[in-house]
């Protein structure tokens, strides 16, 4: 495969088609970036085997796709095959992949004996002892799920919710109910006479010391709180 182009390729009912894109706009299109297939694909042309510049007949796309027009042959093709990456693109988006699943994990997961997240030089080590692999299309979201079962086995991972009691002062408890409210859900709240502000949150033990850093910051140090479970 040059790197002018690429394939992306459909295999059913022991028949295989392909057809030849662009590999920039290939992937634009199949992540929903783009819309125009005219300008993606290379030609109009459904092959068998590219390799071996083998078409297919119109019978058979007749028969498979409904229609021979190869625009609409290759709209099916790129919604049901498998859009060929090339080697830089698998490993931009598997690197990048591999550092949301990172930060999902380190965000999402705690130490249950500290209820602090894991440094995220000891995820990457655990990541590396269950060697698993990273599907570029899959959502970083999904793929968490099944290699956490797997991390568990190296390192001790929790996902609870943990209660914060929090008094934020007047002059910056507008700024910070802002902030809080994208943290964690907001249990109860009271604003004060003096126009301070003391809440009860919500959020996963794992994002505690980021929420509180950020409030820091922004009442510059000025903040009460307490962990309450």
């Amino acid at each position: 495969m040059g790197s002018n182009y690429t394939l992306v390729r459909y295999q059913h009912g022991g028949e295989k088609y392909e057809i030849l894109v662009d590999p920039d706009k290939g992937l634009a299109y199949k992540k929903g970036e783009l819309i125009d297939l005219s300008n993606v694909i290379l030609v109009e042309t459904i092959f068998t085997d590219s390799n071996k510049g083998e078409k297919a007949g119109e019978s058979k796309l007749k028969s498979e796709f409904g229609t021979t027009d190869p625009l609409e042959v290759a709209k099916i093709i790129f919604e049901k095959g498998t859009f060929l990456l090339t080697a830089t693109q698998r490993k931009e988006m598997t690197d990048q992949k591999y550092k949301q699943i990172i930060n999902i994990i380190a965000r999402t997961y705690v130490d249950p004996a500290t209820k602090i997240p894991h440094p995220i030089t000891r995820i990457e080590n655990a990541l590396e002892e269950i060697r698993f692999s990273i599907d570029p299309f899959k959502p970083a979201e999904e793929q968490v799920k099944d290699i956490v079962k797997d991390l568990r086995r190296f390192l001790p991972l929790s996902s609870e919710n943990i209660q914060l009691a929090i008094k934020i002062p007047a002059e910056h408890a507008n700024r910070c109910y802002g902030i809080v409210k994208n943290y964690g859900e907001i249990k109860k709240d009271e604003w004060q006479r003096d126009g301070s502000w003391i809440a009860v949150v919500e959020v996963p033990a794992a994002m505690q010391l980021e929420l509180l850093d950020k409030l820091g910051k922004a009442t510059q140090g000025n903040i009460q709180s307490k962990l309450l479970k």
